[in-house]
């Protein structure tokens, strides 16, 4: 069966706001990292205790090995809620869990008791962000870091915040100031080309995370997996499978494009109940 190109260029893929939910959703949920569709949803190869760290590596945990980490870390944060380290990962366990309140009622209370801590900070916004809360994750990484003492890791947080408000040419900023402290740092590049997502361009998007990738540097699977959603929302689903099986088994490699493709589905149907609207 021939396969189907889909355009490339942001007017074409915007001229029907309807038809590109499902697209926005997909680069949404990948800009965030809290479900990528082609990374690491799923089974997991990744191996792991009950006392596992959670921060930094959640996405590549199973559901089963989340439930496990997050009971032990809240034991342990139970015992003591100044405890930086059970807070840091028992609020990634519940933000990956989706439990997004809990997980930010946390680290509200691990600001409070680490106050100047930029990687407690980071991760508060981080919940705030996948809560929904947008506008106060970004008030708390504008008090987090200052033009003197810019942190990478916030301005690529700060990013993303931007992004999902819609405010990708404010989101490309950060990003770039970002890329000025740490070149070629492949997940804010990936996150830029996420951005490039968002608005339609393709192409762009494509060639970034190709950049990401070719820095040479460990890159996070995550990064791999945003390659093979773009490449997949450009109906090249035979190189996006040979992409995603680098990181995932095949049985869930064909899986993620099988919902890929239906996710595609999904937005024909959307394009052409708006041409029908239209006409």
């Amino acid at each position: 069966m021939a396969r189907r190109q889909l355009p490339h260029s942001a007017q074409a893929l915007s001229g029907k706001r309807a038809a590109t939910r499902p697209l926005r959703r997909l680069a949404s949920m990948a800009l965030l990292g809290t479900a990528l569709v082609l990374s690491a949803c799923g089974t997991s190869s990744v191996s792991s205790t009950h006392g596992a760290a959670v921060e930094g590596r959640a996405e590549l945990m199973s559901d089963e090995q989340l439930r496990r980490a997050a009971s032990h870390w809240e034991q342990r944060y139970d015992r003591d809620q100044s405890d930086r380290t059970a807070a840091l990962n028992y609020a990634a366990a519940l933000r990956a869990l989706g439990r997004h309140e809990q997980s930010v009622a946390v680290l509200r209370t691990a600001v409070l008791t680490h106050q100047n801590d930029r990687e407690v900070q980071a991760a508060y916004a981080k919940a705030l962000t996948a809560a929904g809360h947008f506008e106060q994750a970004l008030q708390v990484i504008s008090q987090a870091h200052t033009a003197a003492r810019p942190d990478w890791r916030l301005l690529s947080a700060q990013g993303t915040i931007l992004d999902q408000l819609g405010r990708h040419a404010e989101a490309r900023a950060a990003y770039t100031s970002a890329l000025r402290i740490v070149p070629d740092e492949p997940t804010v590049l990936s996150n830029l080309g996420m951005s490039y997502v968002l608005q339609g361009n393709l192409p762009e998007a494509e060639r970034t995370l190709r950049q990401a990738i070719a820095t040479g540097r460990r890159t996070d699977p995550r990064v791999r997996g945003n390659l093979a959603l773009v490449v997949g929302l450009q109906g090249r689903f035979d190189e996006a499978m040979q992409i995603a099986q680098q990181d995932l088994p095949p049985q869930q490699a064909q899986a993620n494009i099988a919902y890929l493709r239906q996710m595609l589905s999904e937005a024909d149907r959307w394009g052409q109940i708006a041409a029908n609207d239209a006409g």
